[in-house]
C-alpha cells in the first residue's frame, strides 16, 4: 500500500506541550496508530497508511487546541484522545475540557477528563441524589468534593458533610491506639486530603471550627436531619443495607447527596450484603436519583492503573460467566435425576 503523508504547522510552545518529555506523547501516538511523526523546522509531518495518518492528524489538532486553551497536556490526555479516535469521537475531549468546576489553592483547574466523568458531574448538578459507582482512580470522590466546595462558596448550601463507614481490612478499631477520633481519622484521611488541596488548609480549618464543614464516620449520621447541605458518602460499598437506608433518610430540604463506591472492593464480613448493591436494585426507578457507572476507561491515574483495573474486570467477568455455566449444568443435571 502506498505511503501517505500529511503536514501541519504547529507553534513551538504547543509543540513542546504535545510532544512531551523526550517526545513520549508523540511516540505513544506513533505506536498506537502505526504512523511516523517527524518535526522539520516547525512543520509536523505524519506518514503511514492514509486512514491512520488522518486519524493521527485529527488527534494532534485536538491536542493543539487543548494546548491553546492553556491546558498542560499529560499522558492521560493523550491516552484518552487515542481511545476516542478509535471510536470516531473527535471533539469530545475539547467539550470535556471546557467544563471547569473550580481551581485548587495552587490555581490548577479541576475538570472532568473523560466522558464518564462529564456525565457524572452533570448528574450531580441536575439531580438531588447521585450514586457514582466505579473502580479506584475514576475521580468519584474528588470531583464530588470539588462540586461540594463550589456549591458552598456560591452559597447554594450552608455546609458540607463528608462521611464514610469506618470499616477496615484486617484490623479492628478497638485494637488501635488513641481515642475514637484518632482511630477513625485514618479512614477519613482521603476526604481531608481532597479538602486541603481544593480549599486550602487554612480555609478548611476555619470552616471546620465554625461547623460549616463536617468530616465524620457514618455512624455519627444516625438520628439527624441534614438540611441545606452537600453530603458525600464515600466508600459506600462498605455500608450494610440498614446503614445505607439510614443515610438516605437523613437527607433534608435544600440538600444534595453524592454516594460513591466500588462494588469490587468490599471490606464487609463474609456473607454481609452491601448497602450499595441493594440500593442500586431498590432505587433505580426513582426519577430524582441518578446512577452513574464509571469504568476502567474513566481511570485518570497512571495508565498502568487503568490496565490493572481492566485486567481485574476481565478476570471477574470470566469468573462470573464460569459460575453461571456451572450453575446451569448443575440445575440441568438435577432436573434429569428427577
Amino acid at each position: 500500500m502506498e505511503e501517505f503523508q500529511l503536514g501541519m504547522q504547529i507553534a513551538s510552545e504547543d509543540m513542546r506541550n504535545i510532544f512531551g518529555n523526550k517526545d513520549a506523547y508523540i511516540k505513544q501516538i506513533e505506536d498506537d496508530l502505526n504512523v511516523m511523526i517527524t518535526d522539520r523546522n516547525g512543520e509536523v509531518r505524519i506518514s503511514g497508511e492514509r486512514e491512520s495518518v488522518e486519524k493521527a492528524a485529527k488527534l494532534i489538532k485536538e491536542l493543539v487546541k487543548l494546548s491553546n486553551r492553556g491546558t498542560q497536556i499529560q499522558e492521560q490526555n493523550v491516552s484518552y484522545a487515542i481511545e476516542l479516535s478509535h471510536e470516531g469521537d473527535d471533539d469530545s475531549l475539547l467539550k470535556i475540557d471546557g467544563d471547569c468546576i473550580c481551581h485548587t489553592v495552587s490555581g490548577k483547574p479541576v475538570k472532568p477528563k473523560t466522558i464518564g466523568q462529564k456525565k457524572y458531574i452533570d448528574a450531580i448538578r441536575d439531580k438531588m441524589i447521585v450514586f457514582g459507582v466505579g473502580p479506584a482512580g475514576t475521580g468519584k470522590t474528588y470531583l464530588a468534593m470539588a462540586l461540594a466546595i463550589t456549591a458552598f462558596k456560591n452559597h447554594e448550601v450552608e455546609r458540607i458533610i463528608l462521611t464514610r463507614p469506618a470499616i477496615e481490612a484486617g484490623e479492628k478499631l478497638g485494637f488501635l491506639p488513641g481515642d475514637l477520633q484518632s482511630k477513625v481519622d485514618p479512614y477519613l484521611r482521603p476526604l481531608y486530603d481532597a479538602l486541603y488541596q481544593i480549599m486550602g488548609a487554612e480555609g478548611f480549618q476555619k470552616n471546620m471550627e465554625k461547623g460549616l464543614i463536617e468530616v465524620a464516620p457514618l455512624a455519627y449520621m444516625r438520628g439527624r436531619t441534614l438540611d441545606n447541605a452537600f453530603i458525600i458518602l464515600d466508600e459506600a460499598q462498605n455500608t450494610t443495607p440498614a446503614q445505607m437506608k439510614m443515610f438516605l433518610t437523613r437527607i433534608g430540604f435544600g440538600s444534595k447527596a453524592v454516594i460513591t463506591g466500588d462494588s469490587s472492593q468490599k471490606d464487609l464480613a463474609a456473607g454481609t450484603q452491601s448497602g450499595l448493591d441493594i440500593a442500586q436494585k431498590v432505587l433505580n426507578k426513582i426519577e430524582d436519583i441518578a446512577f452513574i457507572r464509571l469504568t476502567s476507561s474513566d481511570v485518570v491515574r497512571h495508565p498502568l492503573v487503568q490496565k490493572i483495573v481492566k485486567a481485574y474486570e476481565d478476570y471477574e467477568k470470566k469468573q462470573n460467566d464460569a459460575n453461571v455455566r456451572k450453575t446451569r449444568r448443575k440445575n440441568s443435571y438435577t432436573g434429569k435425576l428427577r
